[in-house]
């Protein structure tokens, strides 16, 4: 029997599984699924599953649970993308030019005494290791107490910040110190998103870049604490007048405390906030005491330290400006470092200045020329003063006047080398004459006691005849025959011209450069001339000089730097090396015969000092300046009284000013450098000069000779007014400063090793006394007996005319 099924024509759909046709036809033809409209069917087995419920109403606006977890996952993936881009992305950029800003300092000698900061920002960096603990701790306590055990990134509160900002809450804190400091030095104060991106990644890098230490210091050098102070240092300054390191647990405390509002919570300022003040204060204290940095009992003994009122902001004003200008000269001029590189700040420079002798001698001009001025007076509107003080021992400048203010007048009297010198610059011509052995037209060796003629307008001899310079003495006064130590105490042209021609003006020039003049020093011309001080060296060169005198002859640079340093790095200075620039006996004897001009001649009125002094004054022509360049052993200062036109800067003479008819430079300059010297020396020993000066032998008066033969130097010109007949010499005035010069000289010997401990002369002896004034000024006639009998008064010599100086 076959098993083949039966062949069956027709529609093959219509036939069964295996082909057979069905029992039943309509099986064949399953009923349409009304789902499936187009007649599909569900495969065989599947089950219906139920019908979701529709999402209405607010429903629709909750994610679902797998809406949820995607979105969470989306987010870590962007996070860790967006960080791992971000810290590859973003690296530690250059520090913004605000916050490495800094201004130069400059201190007093004392190396802590700040004169002046300069730079429009008021910041000094320093090193963390000069931050007492105490002052660290407060800040600590005040702004971030883990820093030292937490990360960069105090997430929360980056969080929150961010967030804040974002919704337009306004500006939050909360940053860890790292973060501030990355903001403060690295970026910026803007509160953006972009910027807090970049605080959070270059904070996390710093930290692994930087130690704690380096961070807290970068912190505290760039915090803003108000008063225009930024970083520690200069808070310090500006609230409490004194270096960090000297700052105790409490002042450092309100220091920590102005971070948190510097404007507002300055109590001077703002005093109405002092309870706000208070409260932040407590809250410092109480910190270092949780974290061990402050015993409980110091905390309960503290009181709130008031800071000091806000200072105006002058930082140039007053004497301050010339000291900087002549400071920052003196630092490029030596090559210690160019202008370009100082002007980046940061450097603190430790002067030579004394503020004990700076402000004496800012009194000493005040009281002598300043007070003096009058507004009703037209000649006193073109007043300057200016002036420099040098330790003869150091070379170190200790006391500078520029002028009466440097907002008002900017340039500085103390430096400037525009101002003839005058008759100051006569005993770098005799200190030649010493030094080099000169000798006059008949080879007489040149001393105090060689005689000149002193005729007014005579012309200068050279070997080879007359040079044709006829130079007038002051007032056009005839002297005859005078000794070169009476020609010092009057200031007499005629024969320090002659001298100057004698000697050789280029042994004088070089001479006038070894003892501290520059040879750069305008109008500083190798001629007769040079004499009577054509030259225009500045108050500070002539100090420098004077100096030199005062050190028997030791020359050494001066200097107005002690040490310069930034970030704790010092700078080298140039090598001052001593000199010996003229012989000990050259030197001593010139101050010999300048000790003459200040116990009676023309520098009376420096005894005012009270201590033994050398001197000389000086005129500039047509009496555009006075002079008084001085020195006691241990103290050489040059003082300048200059017209000058406010407006157009001309140099006008100084007739009528201060009330006087004429300026001199013994009157004002000598009593202002007798006034300083005094209050600059208040509590120093005594100090006498110690001279081994050679006075040379006494020579005979010709005019009182019964030969009453004419010397060389007395040699006579055809120039109209010129002649040296005794004739013309008896009609002319022979004025002297005091009675006892007119005195015949007595035999001197020559002196070596003899000390000078008083100011007052000693009586004539077999050797020479120890004053050193000529024989003719010690007779029974000491400066005490001669005030008591009717000594010339400094008023008597101005009717005279010979307070000032000889004038070219």
């Amino acid at each position: 029997m076959s098993q083949e099924p039966p062949q069956h024509g027709g529609d093959p759909g219509q036939q069964g599984p295996q082909g057979w046709a069905p029992r039943d036809p309509s099986a064949a033809a399953p009923a349409p699924d009304p789902r499936h409209p187009n007649g599909a069917q569900d495969t065989e087995g599947r089950k219906k599953r139920p019908k979701r419920r529709k999402r209405t109403g607010w429903r629709r606006a909750i994610p679902t649970w797998r809406m949820t977890l995607g979105g969470v996952l989306l987010l870590a993936l962007l996070l860790v993308g967006g960080f791992i881009a971000g810290y590859q992305l973003i690296d530690i950029p250059a520090a913004n030019a605000a916050a490495t800003a800094q201004a130069n300092v400059y201190v007093y000698a004392d190396g802590k005494t700040v004169i002046a900061r300069d730079g429009e920002i008021n910041r000094e960096k320093i090193p963390l290791d000069r931050i007492p603990p105490t002052i660290q701790h407060a800040v600590l306590a005040a702004e971030d107490r883990d820093f030292y055990s937490e990360d960069a990134i105090d997430i929360k509160a980056t969080l929150r910040a961010g967030w804040n900002t974002v919704t337009g809450k306004g500006r939050q804190g909360g940053s860890t110190i790292t973060q501030q400091y990355v903001k403060n030095y690295y970026l910026g104060q803007e509160q953006t998103v972009v910027r807090k991106a970049k605080e959070f990644f270059i904070s996390i890098k710093l930290d692994r870049e930087q130690s704690k230490d380096e961070i807290l210091e970068g912190y505290l050098n760039t915090s803003y604490f108000g008063r225009n102070a930024y970083g520690i240092q200069a808070a310090s300054h500006a609230y409490y007048g004194k270096d960090v390191d000297d700052l105790d647990a409490g002042e450092g405390a309100y220091l920590a405390s102005l971070l948190n509002a510097p404007s507002s919570y300055d109590v001077v300022a703002h005093p109405e906030n002092k309870k706000a003040v208070l409260a932040r204060w407590d809250y410092v204290l109480d910190g270092m005491v949780k974290h061990h940095w402050l015993s409980a009992a110091d905390r309960d003994a503290m009181t709130f330290p008031v800071p000091d009122k806000a200072k105006p902001a002058t930082a140039l004003s007053g004497q301050r400006g010339y000291i900087v200008q002549a400071v920052e000269d003196y630092l490029t001029a030596n090559k210690i470092i160019d202008a370009d590189t100082l002007a980046t700040g940061g450097y603190r420079i430790t002067t030579t200045l004394q503020k004990k002798k700076q402000d004496a001698l800012v009194e000493a001009v005040k009281d002598n020329v300043l007070s003096k001025t009058s507004d009703d007076r037209e000649a006193d509107r073109n007043v300057r003063a200016g002036g420099a003080s040098i330790d003869p021992a150091t070379g170190h400048v200790v006391a500078l006047y520029g002028g009466v203010d440097y907002t008002k007048q900017y340039v500085n009297n103390a430096t400037r080398r525009d101002y003839q010198v005058g008759s100051t610059f006569k005993p770098f011509v005799l200190a030649a004459a010493l030094a080099n052995g000169s000798t006059t037209q008949k080879d007489r060796a040149i001393t105090p006691n060689t005689r000149y003629d002193g005729t007014n307008k005579r012309t200068v001899q050279s070997a080879s005849g007359s040079t044709g310079y006829s130079p007038a003495n002051e007032d056009d006064v005839d002297y005859g025959s005078i000794t070169v130590r009476e020609a010092t105490d009057k200031s007499v042209n005629a024969v320090y011209a002659q001298m100057a021609q004698d000697v050789g003006p280029e042994e004088v020039k070089d001479t006038a450069v070894a003892l501290g003049i520059p040879r750069d020093t305008p109008d500083l011309t190798a001629s007769p001339s040079i004499a009577l001080g054509p030259a225009t060296a500045s108050a500070v060169d002539m100090a420098s000089a004077y100096a030199t005198l005062a050190d028997h002859g030791r020359q050494r640079p001066h200097t107005l730097v002690a040490k310069i340093s930034k970030d704790g790095t010092e700078l080298d200075l140039p090598a001052r090396n001593t000199r010996q620039a003229v012989s000990r006996e050259a030197a001593d004897t010139t101050t010999s015969v300048l000790r003459s001009v200040v116990d009676g001649g023309t520098g009376t009125a420096a005894l005012g000092a009270g201590r033994p002094a050398a001197g000389k004054t000086g005129t500039a022509e047509e009496d555009r300046a006075a002079w008084f360049a001085g020195y006691t052993p241990d103290l050489a200062t040059v003082i300048a009284v200059m017209g000058q036109d406010p407006r157009t800067g001309v140099q006008k003479p100084l007739y009528g000013a201060l009330g006087l008819a004429r300026m001199n430079g013994g009157g004002a300059p000598a009593q202002t450098w007798a006034d300083y010297t005094r209050a600059a020396l208040e509590g120093s020993e005594v100090q006498g000069f110690e001279l081994e000066a050679d006075e040379g032998p006494e020579e005979p008066d010709p005019d009182e000779s019964a030969e009453g033969e004419d010397t060389e130097e007395a040699g006579g010109t055809d120039e109209p007014g010129t002649g040296d007949s005794r004739e013309k010499r008896d009609r002319a005035p022979h004025r002297t400063p005091d009675a006892a010069s007119e005195a015949s000289p007595a035999s001197r010997t020559p002196r070596t090793a003899t000390p000078a401990d008083a100011p007052s002369p000693a009586p004539a002896a077999a050797t020479e006394p120890a004053d050193s004034r000529p024989a003719d000024r010690q007779d029974g006639d000491s400066r005490d007996d001669r005030d008591d009998n009717g000594r010339d008064t400094k008023d008597d010599r101005d009717d005279q005319g010979l307070l000032g100086p000889a004038r070219p």
